[in-house]
């Protein structure tokens, strides 16, 4: 069975430092991807390389925390804005060593947007305050499964596009709720789906064998949306392939 490295957050317990991930994206990559999770703690001072040799996969889950602008040449943040600078400088160098080693990645909320500037594009520090754009925040007063129902807004599929197979249609409703969002689009990258605003809400790397990222959250209750599972089949279908050709290496050497 493929392993998953799964990108930890860093936040305080009790008065302790700690590495942690929502349970459900945990579950979304054993049940739904059929494969299994390692947490990947925030360290720095891991090479990167030192867990791409190791994994089938990667996913990038979402957080409160902002990416820091300081990564993409952006303004200070607000002062109420919640960062995690741990998690910046252990997730962007292993984002792109994953692309060098073609790692099979799949990024959520958070995710993409470390991705796009991993790969020298830029955010939106608060996409709600764009010109033209929708308030893609979450009510979090709201219980957890109305907030992330499947309903938030549409997103268009761009046509012969990877999504637009998985989906077989062209619009799809998702759970997308975000603060940042993408601005300049990386080089290397390809939009996958927009919001009714234009917004970005998935991109993909076309030369590589499974590089994606989502603005939604498809981890939430991933097997009873259609649209999830297959995401989440296909990412787990791209980390086995990449597991037998590190075990055909192996059987080689």
């Amino acid at each position: 069975m493929p392993l998953v490295g799964v990108q930890c957050c860093t936040r305080p317990l009790r008065g302790q430092p700690t590495h942690a991930v929502v349970e459900k994206y945990l579950r979304a990559v054993r049940e739904a991807a059929d494969a299994v999770p390692v947490l990947i703690p925030a360290l720095d001072d891991v090479p990167p390389q030192d867990w791409v040799v190791r994994l089938d996969g990667l996913l990038l889950p979402g957080s409160r925390s902002d990416v820091g602008p300081e990564h993409y040449g952006g303004l200070p943040p607000e002062p109420e804005r919640e960062r995690d600078t741990a998690r910046d400088n252990s997730a962007l160098p292993l984002i792109r060593a994953a692309l060098d080693a073609d790692l099979p990645v799949l990024a959520i909320c958070r995710g993409i947007q470390e991705v796009n500037v991993a790969l020298g594009g830029t955010l939106h520090p608060a996409v709600h305050a764009v010109s033209g754009r929708l308030d893609h925040r979450a009510e979090p007063d709201l219980p957890l499964d109305e907030r992330y129902a499947y309903d938030a807004h549409d997103v268009r599929l761009v046509p012969d596009g990877l999504f637009r197979a998985l989906a077989g249609a062209d619009i799809v409703a998702v759970n997308s709720l975000h603060y940042q969002g993408i601005d300049r689009l990386a080089p290397g990258l390809a939009v996958e789906a927009t919001a009714p605003d234009g917004q970005i809400e998935a991109v993909r790397a076309p030369a590589a064998r499974f590089f994606v990222g989502v603005q939604w959250h498809p981890e939430h209750r991933a097997g009873d949306n259609a649209f999830s599972r297959a995401l989440f089949r296909a990412f787990g279908d791209a980390c086995r392939a990449r597991a037998r050709a590190r075990a055909a290496r192996r059987a080689g050497a």
